[in-house]
């Protein structure tokens, strides 16, 4: 679809804000309509739809675009949506290391040990960290902590947690960046450890490092969309 609007506006609405082309709201794919809780929030989305010029991409959109998985995805069965995020607490990526080389674990234990340490002082829990592959059982308390953190989110803040969750593979990494214990910054390096590793050791790889970059500007889009809901 290409650009058919002139002007851009953010209207109250419905105890939210809602974003208007031209006077007329915003829908969502689903056809409700684009209403966010935050003037910020707001704000910046009407900001995306400005700078649109001529075809809509959906990828230069990420707020626009992770507002409408809130209202059309997450919001009508919120309850889905929260056990498939809180299952990450039984396999966190901080929990499995490698044993070798020894500058990877390094590494790996200088980052991944900060997400578990704050994790262990905010929820009162503790983790069972491995190394390999081979699953590892968590305590029953650390599993069910962790998922009353994200059973007691709303939908926007789902719907802004599930990128950071799924592309770092770090719950606990996620609720860090969520509850502002650590930057996005902190924890992408933490999350993305293993891969920026192997850029070092393998050389560059133009494939590798387009894929790094695509997973990296989704996880600061998202990392800005809680943010602005903030």
């Amino acid at each position: 679809m290409k650009r058919f609007w002139k002007d851009v506006s953010v209207a109250p609405e419905g105890g939210g804000f809602g974003i208007e082309l031209d006077g007329r709201p915003v829908k969502t794919p689903a056809r409700a309509a684009l209403v966010v809780p935050a003037e910020a929030l707001a704000d910046a989305i009407a900001d995306e739809w400005r700078s649109v010029e001529g075809d809509i991409d959906p990828r230069a959109m990420p707020l626009t675009g992770l507002s409408n998985a809130a209202i059309d995805r997450v919001g009508p069965d919120k309850e889905a949506f929260v056990q498939g995020l809180a299952r990450y607490a039984e396999a966190d990526l901080a929990c499995y290391r490698a044993d070798a080389p020894r500058q990877l674990v390094e590494r790996q234990e200088c980052s991944w040990n900060a997400l578990l340490g704050w994790a262990r002082r905010r929820f009162d829990v503790d983790f069972a960290v491995t190394t390999g592959v081979t699953h590892v059982t968590q305590p029953p308390a650390t599993v069910e902590r962790l998922g009353y953190a994200v059973a007691a989110l709303d939908a926007f803040q789902l719907a802004g947690l599930s990128p950071l969750v799924t592309i770092g593979g770090s719950l606990v990494g996620a609720l860090a960046v969520l509850e502002k214990a650590l930057t996005p910054e902190q924890v992408w390096d933490a999350v993305s450890v293993d891969d920026q590793w192997q850029l070092e050791r393998w050389g560059s790889d133009a494939e590798a490092e387009v894929a790094l970059e695509n997973r990296r500007r989704d996880f600061f889009g998202a990392a800005r969309f809680l943010e602005l809901l903030s």
